[in-house]
């Protein structure tokens, strides 16, 4: 039956429900036997009782008492050289402990009902068991970029931990519609999850509603196209799902090309283009000393938007939040 154990909720399981994180690592137990050990208090989320559908916050601690072991979890279906090649391809830098792909838009990170083609899937392609790398963290289905993968357990406890604790600086890059002003802020908003698989969103929402989690999102505007279009460089502060296409939303300046957080403005000032989100930067610890600084290239999505609205990759600085924030 095992021992207590204390497990932390990954940057990657952020806002699971409790049954689907703990059947994930128990497949055996049943819905009955979840609700019975949360109404019984053997089941704790940072030592407060929970319920079986609680949403679990990146960094939490789960108590959970001791449990029959699962059966040997089937092998994984083997993939072929051609989806191998191309996990691969998506290499921008590798060491003994971690891995980081340039993830392509309209790849998602992990499966469902309906995805059956995906970046966890695709970690075959290093090999199975121990050899397998772990996600550390994820990125919309839609968005290009830095996706860091930890290739030993003690890799990715030490990245699930930085992510959890807000030691990792992601810097993303945007088109939004029209200009934003001030030109560089802070965007300091609660989200709260609404709806649920496919017509889930996130809305902007007050401290006092339960349902909402603090999110805060930095912004600095690159350059312009007009009054049409800019350039931004955001950095959050937190993980939450969607933040940055919703903060964006919320102050009136919508990422171009999303089918989801937009308005009339921005569907006709987005043309044809996709999604115009991509993860350009990340620095984190690394798990051995010093700081991983991986830097993705833009995807064909944003070149795109680069040609449609007449960026160059010139115009951008290092750091354009140090950088601005001294003039």
């Amino acid at each position: 039956m095992g021992e207590v154990k204390q497990l932390h909720v990954a940057v990657a399981e952020d806002g699971m429900r409790l049954d689907r994180w703990l059947r994930r690592r128990w497949p055996n137990l049943s819905q009955v036997q979840i609700h019975k050990l949360a109404r019984s208090g053997q089941l704790r989320v940072d030592g407060g009782r929970v319920k079986a559908d609680t949403r679990l916050p990146a960094g939490a601690t789960v108590r959970v008492p001791p449990l029959a072991d699962a059966p040997p979890p089937a092998p994984r279906e083997g993939i072929s050289d051609r989806d191998a090649a191309f996990a691969r391809s998506l290499v921008i830098y590798e060491d003994d402990d971690v891995i980081a792909l340039n993830k392509p838009a309209g790849l998602a990170v992990q499966g469902g009902t309906k995805t059956t083609k995906h970046i966890d899937r695709l970690l075959g392609a290093w090999g199975e068991g121990p050899s397998r790398p772990r996600l550390t963290h994820r990125l919309d289905r839609d968005t290009s970029g830095v996706l860091l993968l930890a290739r030993n357990p003690d890799a990715a406890a030490f990245l699930a931990g930085g992510f959890a604790k807000r030691r990792a600086e992601k810097t993303y890059w945007a088109i939004v519609e029209g200009n934003p002003k001030p030109a560089q802020g802070t965007i300091e908003l609660p989200l709260a999850k609404v709806g649920v698989d496919d017509r889930e969103r996130m809305i902007p929402s007050t401290a006092k509603d339960p349902n909402a989690k603090p999110a805060v999102t930095d912004f600095a505007t690159i350059s312009r196209a007009g009054p049409r279009a800019a350039w931004l460089a955001l950095r959050p502060h937190t993980g939450r799902t969607h933040q940055l296409r919703a903060h964006l939303l919320a102050i009136g300046h919508p990422i171009l090309g999303d089918p989801k957080y937009n308005t009339p403005e921005s569907v006709a000032a987005s043309g044809d283009l996709k999604l115009q989100l991509h993860a350009r930067r990340l620095v984190t610890p690394h798990p051995t000393g010093g700081l991983i600084d991986v830097e993705a290239p833009i995807s064909p999505e944003l070149k795109a938007g680069f040609s449609h609205f007449g960026f160059e990759l010139s115009e951008a600085l290092e750091d354009p939040f140090v950088a601005r924030s001294r003039r």
